[in-house]
């Protein structure tokens, strides 16, 4: 009774707050947030990383201090040669930041800072896979790219401060030395921060230690042990209070799920959302495979920035809403554990942490809410322009459309799961979490290979065009029915798309509901043609065919047409006229129920005859003929059936 009253209120309450999200909360304001502040920003000084080395291993030693708006910091980055003789090495590093010296070991190195990257001489050449392990002490006022990569700011109306980063595309340079390339993840970090005692510092993985030091400052001391790229390497310091729960993961051990909030943030109706959390972890467990960094822990660290940013084992978030922290938690999974491997490939982070939020919208409300939900993401993917392979990666706004790579990103997901079932959409989205890409990069091909594996078919026509291609289908469909010698039925579909691109069709399994009398049954047509005919014999007479009736398919549907088929005389024979209306060919069937001679005639409402067959004595069964008809003037037409001196006839309309 306990277990069932907790269910009703979780279900209640879920409800109450699902109701109230905005399309704000719904991981939107990271989008448009940066789009405000950076309308057509260029991003400067995303240069080519050094590709001679493997980085395996960061440790960021800091000192921050928020009246002088400076820190300074000795990072020790250790890190594989990948070629034969390694004498030298690049790290990168903003010029807003001095380079004090560079050391291995108690040497102190040569090096040059200049155009946001140190270069390093060696103290030897360094063989294939030999470690080399460098310590470069620095100091200075950080930049400021992308998001706004590192803020000194406030909270509680400015009475408050708070120091957080956010280095999401390039911007970790901005802050801290790095091979600042997306698919060089180290094994491992650790963050230790030393700023005033005023601040609670939280940064990514464990806390092994707070050290209260004599100068009124103390340090915090956080290891990670799970590879981690340079980007989702965090900070943020305020007068946190921590708000704490637990997630038991195999009914035994649990993993601590802590909060760092504002204290004016800490309010009755942000710890509910907040206490979902251990709901989405297991849901997102049960979908995906277990929370990946479960040795460890999840939680938020609130930040002033508008939206929320998936740091590894600690989201920085500025809102509580609950579709922003399902968003954001996704990301731990992909984006954290699958990083993408260029920011070409940003879709699959952010349009799998989008169709998270749909996964979450789905277990609380329902099919309802879940179509509602992917409905208004395809409303908006309708809008983005261009590919989602971004093009550009230069450019913020390009990398971070909202309704390219996030809404048309999770679309593609949704059409995916449409495609294959639940039960195969799933599965593909666990063997790819556990695949050789886990805790390391993918790109889309290796996420299509993955999803053909487990599909057990071909998918390039899916993602060459909806990855790689621009837009989205907008389909005509036209349908008529005859009835057959055995009492069935048979239907006529006419499917014919356009694009308003230089792809000229979408090939896509389209699901056809076919609604009888009493019931209904759905058929799924494989349509791979600009224009397409499909015929389906089903037991009963048709009275509705509903194209793509569950909404599988971004698309628009211009008109849906039933043929005028009605007869002009006679319904012995199941003459049929498809497609009706046409402009170029028509099919005309019809069935015999005994031998006889047979001959089809074509005139114009003048009652001029402008086709005529041969005639032929056939045998019982079922016959159609192809007729050219675009040499004749756009208008209304009779084509007539002749059996054995019996007529039958059907309107046909002409389009030009």
């Amino acid at each position: 009774m306990k277990n069932l009253l907790f269910l009703s209120l979780f279900i209640l309450t879920h409800f109450t707050i699902f109701a109230q999200i905005s399309d704000s909360e719904c991981a939107i304001g990271k989008i448009e947030a940066m789009q405000k502040r950076l309308q057509n920003a260029k991003l400067q000084g995303n240069q080519a990383a050094d590709n001679n080395i493997d980085v395996s291993y960061y440790k960021l030693d800091l000192s921050i201090a928020y009246t002088t708006q400076s820190v300074k910091g000795e990072v020790t980055i250790n890190a594989k040669s990948k070629i034969a003789e390694l004498s030298q090495v690049t790290i990168d590093l903003q010029n807003a930041l001095t380079t004090d010296s560079v050391k291995i070991g108690n040497s102190k190195m040569p090096y040059l800072h200049q155009s946001n990257q140190i270069l390093i001489n060696l103290d030897k050449k360094y063989a294939e896979n030999q470690l080399v392990s460098l310590v470069i002490y620095y100091h200075g006022t950080p930049g400021s790219s992308g998001f706004n990569s590192f803020v000194f700011g406030t909270h509680n109306s400015q009475k408050d401060l708070a120091i957080w980063s956010l280095s999401e595309p390039y911007g970790s340079s901005d802050w801290f030395p790095c091979k600042n390339a997306v698919d060089d993840k180290a094994d491992s970090s650790d963050v230790w921060i030393t700023a005033d005692k005023y601040y609670v510092s939280v940064s990514n993985g464990v806390l092994q230690k707070v050290v209260e030091n004599q100068n009124g400052t103390k340090t915090y001391q956080w290891k990670n042990r799970y590879p981690i790229a340079q980007y989702l390497i965090s900070i943020a310091l305020s007068n946190y209070s921590e708000y704490k729960n637990s997630f038991k993961y195999d009914g035994v051990n649990e993993m601590p799920v802590t909060h760092f909030i504002y204290p004016e943030s800490l309010t009755a109706t942000n710890k509910l959302a907040l206490d979902k959390t251990v709901f989405m972890l297991d849901l997102f467990s049960q979908k995906f495979g277990l929370y990946p960094f479960i040795k460890e822990k999840y939680g938020h660290a609130q930040f002033g920035w508008g939206g929320g940013m998936e740091h590894q084992t600690c989201t920085s978030i500025s809102s509580f809403g609950e579709t922003l922290i399902a968003h954001e938690l996704t990301h731990q999974w992909f984006g954290d554990k699958i990083t993408c491997k260029n920011w070409e490939n940003i879709w699959l982070n952010e349009g799998f942490a989008s169709y998270g939020e749909c996964i979450y919208t789905e277990a609380i409300g329902g099919k309802v809410a879940y179509d509602n939900y992917i409905k208004s993401f395809m409303n908006s993917a309708k809008t983005a322009k261009g590919t989602i392979f971004v093009q550009d990666v230069n450019n913020i706004n390009e990398i971070f459309s909202s309704s390219r790579t996030y809404r048309k990103g999770a679309t593609v997901l949704h059409m995916l799961r449409g495609i294959v079932g639940d039960d195969v959409f799933y599965k593909i989205l666990q063997t790819y979490i556990s695949s050789k890409n886990a805790y390391s990069n993918a790109t889309t091909e290796d996420f299509q290979a993955i999803a053909e594996q487990v599909y057990g078919q071909k998918l390039d026509y899916f993602f060459k065009q909806w990855i790689y291609g621009e837009s989205y289908p907008k389909y005509k469909m036209q349908w008529s029915s005859q009835s057959q010698i055995n009492g069935s039925y048979k239907v006529n579909l006419n499917i014919s798309q356009t694009t308003g691109t230089n792809l000229t069709f979408f090939t896509m399994p389209i699901q056809m509901k076919i609604a009888f009398g009493l019931g209904d049954t759905t058929v799924t047509v494989f349509n791979d043609k600009a224009s397409q005919s499909f015929e389906i014999l089903v037991k009963d007479k048709p009275v509705n065919v509903t194209f793509d009736a569950n909404n599988w398919i971004l698309k628009d549907i211009e008109t849906v047409n039933i043929l005028a088929n009605e007869p002009v005389f006679g319904d012995t024979f199941g003459l049929n006229v498809f497609p009706n209306p046409s402009s170029d060919e028509i099919n005309v069937s019809y069935q015999l129920p005994k031998n006889a001679t047979v001959r089809i005639s074509m005139v114009d409402f003048s009652g001029k005859e402008i086709f005529k067959s041969v005639e032929e004595k056939l045998t019982q069964g079922n016959y159609s003929q192809n007729i050219k008809i675009n040499d004749f003037p756009a208008g209304t037409y009779i084509i007539n059936l002749n059996v054995d001196g019996q007529n039958e006839s059907r309107k046909l309309l002409m389009v030009k």
